[in-house]
């Protein structure tokens, strides 16, 4: 059942990846999604190598140990609907987003602990997958609005 599942979170991850490709800011939109996949594969690593989190069913387990659907595809899909919701945002309102869609995927991923194998804590609690997204996800955001700045100063 949890195979299934991964598939169905697949499709699911392709649905949104088209339909957020279909918005302005296509150069945004794979720059964002390229940053998260980047750094949160970097923490996923370390996460894992650490043993504080498990992932017994996962895609391409004989040759990954993290989650690279989660990584790769649906926590980099969620950064690129946050930084499109929150282009005209102001900073208040790009924190409350941001810790709205955090929230949304730390109780997906609670709910995938407790009722799936999919992920296991060992050390690690939902708290601090509530820090690391919301922190990598703000992270990502701010490097953006650097890179926006900037290319409006020199254009």
């Amino acid at each position: 059942m949890d195979r299934i599942l991964l598939w169905v979170l697949l499709i699911i991850g392709i649905i949104l990846l088209l339909f957020s490709l279909r918005k302005p800011l296509i150069k945004d939109t794979v720059l964002v999604f390229l940053l998260k996949s980047y750094f949160s594969t970097f923490f996923g690593v370390i996460v894992v190598g650490e043993n504080l989190v498990e992932y017994p069913v996962r895609f391409l387990g004989q040759y990954f140990e993290t989650s690279i659907l989660f990584e790769y595809f649906l926590y980099p899909i969620m950064c690129v609907y946050f930084y499109q919701t929150s282009y005209h945002s102001s900073l208040l309102g790009i924190i409350v987003q941001c810790a709205l869609y955090t929230a949304a995927l730390t109780i997906i991923e609670v709910l995938c602990e407790k009722y799936t194998d999919l992920i296991n804590y060992h050390t690690w609690t939902w708290m601090y997958s509530f820090i690391t997204i919301f922190t990598l996800s703000f992270f990502v955001r701010m490097i953006m609005e650097l890179i926006n700045k900037r290319e409006q100063s020199t254009g």
